[in-house]
């Protein structure tokens, strides 16, 4: 990360929820001094005011990043205090959903160095993954800069256009939703079967959890990981037969959901 010109300029995190708090975490771990962070919100944590930062304090004239980090339904009272510092140097980062580069822009001004990036919720714990695209005047440096902030809160990709980040918030923005969703259900279904709540829910969390770190880390790709564990006519194969049928089962399942949740982050960007 380009500490120097952080420490130089500041950095400005507007908005500083669960997502805003975990990357303020990561940076600062990471060697950020805390005297060049500077942080908007009307609410501020105990921990937050507890880092040495500067909170709802004057803003730097010419901060090097602003990270814009409210909720979408607050994008409209919060945009304008920082009209004032678009049109500049300022890169302007963004992980409130819905909010399009275009948007931006008609508020900051289209010489504005913009990058809007779309983090899930595991974020929070380090092990979040984040879609990134930059406007015509975020340079490649820019993007590069965006990517390191976000990296202290997971893994970090790069779109070649922004109308595929409403696919991405299909698939990993609420992704994770569906995956909770998987363990209340499988456990639910192990309670069936007759096994104790609590162990089935401790099983269902364990496996599904499990299973995800292995399909990280392993060389094999997750289709050969399944037939790894699946022996001809065992019981593995058995739930397989019922999981993997093509109209009832995840296929159909999955692609009407990921479909679904596109469609709505179309509509709500006005898309």
């Amino acid at each position: 990360m380009d500490m120097s010109r952080i420490a130089r300029q500041g950095l400005v995190l507007l908005g500083c929820g669960k997502m805003g708090s975990a990357m303020l975490a990561g940076w600062l771990e990471s060697g950020l001094p805390t005297g060049s962070v500077w942080i908007i919100d009307p609410y501020p944590s105990d921990w937050v005011k507890a880092q040495g930062v500067h909170v709802n304090a004057p803003l730097p004239e010419a901060p090097a990043i602003v990270l814009v980090a409210v909720k979408p339904q607050m994008m409209g009272d919060a945009l304008p205090v920082l009209t004032a510092l678009g049109g500049g140097g300022t890169l302007f980062v963004s992980v409130a959903a819905g909010t399009s580069i275009a948007t931006f822009e008609e508020v900051l001004g289209a010489g504005t160095p913009i990058v809007r990036a779309m983090p899930n919720t595991p974020a929070a714990i380090g092990r979040g993954i984040t879609a990134l695209i930059g406007n015509a005047h975020a340079s490649g440096d820019d993007v590069t800069l965006a990517e390191e902030l976000l990296a202290a809160v997971g893994q970090t990709v790069r779109l070649e256009r922004e109308a595929q980040m409403d696919a991405v918030t299909g698939v990993s923005g609420s992704g994770p939703a569906y995956v909770f969703h998987l363990i209340e259900t499988l456990a639910s279904a192990g309670e069936a079967q007759g096994l104790a709540p609590e162990l089935a829910m401790q099983l269902a969390k364990a496996t599904v959890a499990g299973a995800g770190a292995l399909a990280e880390a392993a060389e094999e790709g997750p289709g050969q990981l399944r037939v790894n564990v699946t022996s001809p006519n065992g019981t593995t194969q058995a739930a397989l037969e019922v999981l993997m049928e093509p109209e009832t089962g995840f296929p159909d399942l999955l692609n009407r959901a990921v479909a679904a949740a596109t469609n709505r982050s179309k509509e709500l960007s006005g898309g």
